[in-house]
């Protein structure tokens, strides 16, 4: 079929045909503003909810909690949105933009990573959405857990389209209950005792809030330019930037100071049922049965996106080795099918020792996610000045090779500067203690990789396209070249 009969009905189908193939310009739609409902919809939620309190449970007061998650999710807010404006000019999956930092197939090393963290999102998501789901047809957390987690691979299967919708219809539906069990939650208390209940400065508590909400924005990194590509290449970076930052920002904060104020308030009672705790704010019978709804409607927007975004990057892992380029909606099944069975069942296994688990799969999470973003942002911002030869994205004999080792080096760099700073449950770096016990890991896994790679790589630029005018018609383009945004 030709294109111009193919394109206009890739893009009125719903079911998305795309996977790791640039989107071509005929296919572009949408507003930036697309970012704020969606990244909205997917932090008002339970996940969230438990991250915020978290910060009290592990010892912080409620006031400097709040603070600290504000200033991890502006400071990892704002590295995701700088990932998520690549979306636009590029076309592409946030992942396969890895390949010209590490290689065609170098690009397996943090995909491995991503995958894992696809699957332990989608594992941390699902306990909470099963507890939801299994209130509502009561039926208990197993059968909940399974219900939906196959709703879940089902939505992202269908792809681009019924993810944003869902995020428009959650981001409406899950601000209202919020605003609800906000008043319930401060008509239940007085919210000047419990801010002024403890406001010694404490900073290693203080750094774990950071470091919770940080993590949890940085973690987004490695997928949010899949929900941006298919906005029209001459969509602003700077509205893609600050739409995405204010929906995920205004989403997360939202909800973590929620779960700061109940941990501070619950007397442990919020620890034993984090989904019932919350619905039992709001109210029985019809209300509860509603607010249930909400938990999983919330928990399912996210999840999708964690299913979606790991199908993405199992194929771009695939696909490095195999030099393909596009994928039958069958193999697409498969792979999202994968996803769904993997995450349910770490989800059976963790359900009894939840927020332990969740707390310390955040902080690793941000260990091998830091240096992976700060050598990202800083070869597509600072070095290729935003151009990539897409093709050669393909091609491991093409410029950017099979492997760059001297971006994988960097990046390994990364991760063993960060160890000696690390705090979890499992492992305690040697700086830790004269720290008084403060976790700085992730600002060394920024700062590091970001200076080394940025040397390197302007040492050697083989790798950097030279300057190649922007494809006019943008359908097939061999380099964007777009201004800083």
């Amino acid at each position: 079929m030709p294109e111009s009969a193919e394109a206009p009905l890739a893009r009125d189908s719903l079911v998305e045909r795309r996977s790791i193939d640039v989107v071509p310009d005929s296919e572009r739609h949408g507003k930036a503003f697309s970012q704020f409902t969606l990244w909205l919809g997917a932090n008002l939620q339970i996940t969230a909810v438990v991250t915020g309190a978290l910060a009290v449970v592990f010892g912080g007061g409620p006031l400097w909690s709040i603070i600290g998650l504000l200033l991890g999710n502006l400071l990892g807010g704002a590295v995701m949105a700088l990932h998520s404006a690549q979306g636009p000019k590029l076309g592409l999956p946030q992942m396969i933009q890895s390949r010209a930092q590490f290689g065609v197939k170098g690009a397996v090393v943090p995909l491995v990573l991503v995958i894992l963290m696809y699957v332990g999102f989608f594992a941390s998501g699902s306990v909470l959405a099963g507890q939801a789901v299994g209130e509502l047809t009561h039926l208990g957390d197993t059968t909940g857990i399974v219900v939906f987690a196959a709703i879940t691979a089902v939505m992202a299967a269908v792809g681009y389209k019924v993810i944003h919708t869902l995020g428009r219809v959650a981001s409406v539906i899950c601000a209202l209950a919020f605003v609800y069990l906000g008043v319930r939650l401060l008509d239940s208390i007085d919210l000047g005792t419990v801010l002024s209940s403890d406001t010694r400065f404490d900073l290693p508590m203080f750094l774990l809030a950071v470091s919770l909400s940080a993590s949890w924005q940085l973690a987004f990194g490695p997928y949010v330019a899949d929900y941006s590509r298919y906005l029209p290449r001459s969509t602003s970076g700077k509205a893609t930037f600050w739409w995405t930052l204010a929906g995920s920002g205004i989403g997360s904060q939202w909800s973590m100071t929620f779960g700061v104020l109940v941990a501070a308030t619950s007397g442990g009672a919020f620890m034993k049922g984090q989904v019932s705790y919350v619905v039992g704010l709001g109210g029985a019978g019809l209300i509860a049965s509603f607010l249930y709804f909400v938990i999983a409607l919330g928990k399912l927007t996210i999840n999708v996106l964690n299913t979606y975004g790991g199908f993405m990057s199992m194929v771009t892992s695939v696909s490095g080795f195999r030099g393909q380029r596009e994928l039958s909606p069958r193999a697409r099944s498969v792979y999202i099918a994968g996803i769904m069975v993997a995450g349910t069942a770490v989800a059976l296994l963790g359900k009894d020792s939840f927020l332990t688990s969740f707390k310390d799969f955040l902080l690793f999470l941000l260990t091998f996610f830091t240096p992976w973003s700060a050598i990202n942002l800083v070869d597509y911002y600072l070095i290729s000045r935003e151009r990539y030869d897409l093709p050669a994205l393909s091609d491991p004999n093409g410029r950017y090779g099979a492997w760059r080792w001297d971006a994988i080096t960097v990046y390994g760099v990364g991760i063993v500067a960060q160890l000696p700073f690390l705090v979890t449950h499992f492992y305690t770096g040697p700086l830790v203690a004269p720290l008084g016990g403060a976790d700085i890991s992730w600002i060394i896994g920024l700062l590091v990789p970001a200076v080394l790679y940025f040397f390197l790589a302007r040492r050697n630029t083989a790798h950097i396209p030279g300057g190649e005018p922007q494809e006019k018609s943008g359908d097939s383009p061999n380099a964007v070249a777009t201004p800083h945004p």
